[in-house]
């Protein structure tokens, strides 16, 4: 009897377990899809007490807690990850991101030239790597990186969008352009999601003064990721630049609410309230935007 008892909870307890394994795993993806990285690592935390030490669940943690923005947290995650086993390419490529976000660049740029030892068909590292290199100034290299990525992948629609920054900085802004529709044509059926293309055409255009088209690509980009304050900074500024002025106060006021260490947005709207004749929220404007610039660090990576 005593047997059979034992038996029988010994029976529920593992079916607890693994239902709470699987339950934690389930809600940390289902945040991450949602792009709630917060809520995501928690998930993935509570799903290491609950599952055991899993290298997968430690590489989804290191990742949750990198685009958490954490990157001392992801890079402590990705040793504890590197103890359990030999590195996968994945895990290559999440830890170069971290070096990168990190400053690290050189360490970043190895480990990123390891992983493509390894996986030479994988497009997604020499895109990494051009983005270090456009980083780093290093144009021409940026240029070969992104290229190489798009021989192995012509869709690779975020290599065709960074050639477009790397044309912009060489002086080449018609190459640009052509670059950028290049990658909004794809994006628009394999990822309608991706916002950062249309971000980056609604800055070229607002530098070639076409402003209603920098409105129309920022308020694209808006609508594919209203998360991001830099589309609604590019939206608002284009709408200064049309003059107006009390519809643009929404959109920056929206850019201040999802970034408020970005400093653009409030002297933008330090400026539109002076032309609204609105001196106490102007100068409110201006004194967040001091603020903003003394903790801004000199280059957003």
């Amino acid at each position: 009897m005593w047997a059979i008892t034992l038996a029988l909870v010994a029976s529920a307890q593992a079916f607890e377990a693994t239902a709470g394994c699987d339950g934690h795993l389930a809600r940390a993806r289902e945040a991450y899809e949602r792009r709630n990285y917060e809520q995501a690592r928690a998930g993935f935390s509570a799903a290491l007490t609950a599952c055991g030490l899993q290298p997968q669940i430690l590489l989804a943690l290191a990742q949750a807690q990198l685009l958490s923005r954490d990157v001392t947290a992801a890079l402590i995650t990705l040793d504890r990850l590197d103890k359990v086993g030999p590195s996968s390419v994945t895990a290559m490529k999440v830890r170069a991101k971290a070096l990168y976000l990190a400053s690290r660049d050189r360490e970043a740029e190895e480990t990123l030239l390891a992983a493509a030892g390894q996986a030479p068909g994988d497009a997604e590292i020499p895109y990494d790597l051009g983005r270090i290199y456009y980083q780093q100034q290093r144009h021409q290299d940026a240029q070969r990186a992104f290229r190489q990525a798009i021989a192995v992948d012509a869709r690779a629609y975020k290599a065709w969008d960074n050639l477009g920054l790397v044309s912009e900085a060489l002086g080449d802004s018609e190459g640009a352009a052509r670059l950028y529709a290049r990658a909004m044509a794809i994006a628009q059926t394999d990822a309608p999601a991706y916002d950062g293309v249309y971000a980056n055409y609604a800055d070229l255009l607002l530098k070639e003064g076409d402003h209603q088209r920098a409105f129309d690509a920022a308020a694209e980009a808006a609508q594919r990721n209203p998360r991001d304050a830099r589309n609604f900074l590019l939206a608002g500024k284009a709408l200064l630049k049309l003059k107006a002025v009390e519809v643009s106060v929404k959109w920056l006021s929206q850019a201040v609410a999802l970034d408020p260490d970005l400093p653009e947005p409030h002297y933008l709207l330090a400026r539109a309230y002076r032309q609204l004749g609105q001196a106490e929220q102007a100068q409110t404007a201006m004194t967040a935007f001091q603020q903003a610039a003394s903790r801004a660090p000199t280059a957003r990576r």
